[in-house]
């Protein structure tokens, strides 16, 4: 085991890691953001939108919790998709509890089914969190517990709305029976570990499918080419990639306006995140079968 610095820390303070995994969209981004207080990772009604395993840290004086927001586990079809369901895997061996995150108005499916046999043996504790409760009537939730509970042993059942907040407080006093005493591994203030080039180009990417919702869905990487910090302001250049011509139309819109509205929305976020004035540069390329790219893979951090 390895030697902490323990200087600073409370007498029994816990600290530890904590994955969240479940299908695309059910809600993983959002619960991670609702804890930890702040937006960390990107929000989409698009599936997939995660791509990278992603650290949201909550500290208080009396413990430090820090998530994995994972990829969804989705059957892969390009080697972007293969590395996300690798890096979800991976994130399970490394914590100390697992949330898996479902949905209550669907039959457990195929997809659960799959992501259940497939950590059913493992020896870290799962939670099953049933998100979206608010959209449901009580008494549709209890045969839907009852099923899944039939699927696997699961450490806890907590229903949940991740967006609402519903549940939550509960569900971190739960969180934290099942860390460690252990130290600090990030200081108070901060609320990922991720660098600053991860986060703009994170800004940028749900911007762009806020604005273009189903249009590009997957088809979009974004790249920070450059990243300025001068005092009180910082110049970002980041090009965006596509696959088709077509799709380069479509992302810069009639006379630039799909460009700049998520350009203008970007700059606004990155902006109230740093604090600091922001110039922002948009170029839109071409690149096809960027998600089979190994090098742009590579600069996505995907690996």
């Amino acid at each position: 085991m390895n030697e902490y610095d323990f200087e600073g820390v409370n007498p029994g303070f816990k600290s530890g890691f904590v994955s969240i995994i479940g299908r695309p969209n059910v809600g993983k981004s959002t619960l991670m953001n609702t804890i930890v207080g702040q937006k960390v990772a990107i929000t989409s009604n698009v599936p997939q939108t995660t791509r990278n395993k992603i650290s949201g840290i909550k500290t208080t004086d009396d413990y430090q919790i820090v998530f994995l927001d994972t990829p969804g586990i989705h059957k892969p079809k390009f080697k972007l998709n293969k590395m996300m369901v690798k890096i979800a895997y991976k994130a399970l061996e490394e914590v100390e509890l697992v949330l898996l995150m479902v949905e209550p108005d669907k039959e457990p499916g195929g997809g659960d089914h799959f992501i259940i046999n497939s950590i059913k043996n493992i020896k870290t504790p799962v939670i099953l969190l049933i998100n979206k409760v608010d959209l449901v009537k009580k008494k549709e939730l209890l045969p839907i517990i009852e099923k899944y509970s039939k699927l696997m042993k699961f450490t806890e059942i907590f229903p949940v709305s991740a967006l609402k907040g519903s549940n939550i407080p509960d569900l971190v006093k739960n969180i934290i029976t099942h860390l460690p005493e252990g130290p600090k591994y990030f200081p108070d203030d901060m609320i990922t570990d991720q660098p600053e080039r991860f986060v703009i180009r994170e800004i940028i990417r749900e911007k762009i499918f806020h604005q273009l919702r189903e249009e590009l869905p997957h088809s979009t990487a974004v790249i920070i080419d450059e990243l300025e910090n001068e005092p009180e302001l910082m110049r970002v250049y980041a090009t965006i990639y596509v696959e088709r011509e077509s799709q380069k139309g479509i992302m810069i819109g009639k006379k630039g306006a799909q460009l700049k509205t998520v350009g203008t929305n970007a700059r606004i976020e990155i902006e109230y995140l740093f604090g600091v004035k922001v110039f922002l540069e948009l170029h839109v390329k071409v690149r096809p079968k960027w998600r089979q790219n190994d090098s742009i893979l590579s600069r996505l951090g995907i690996k």
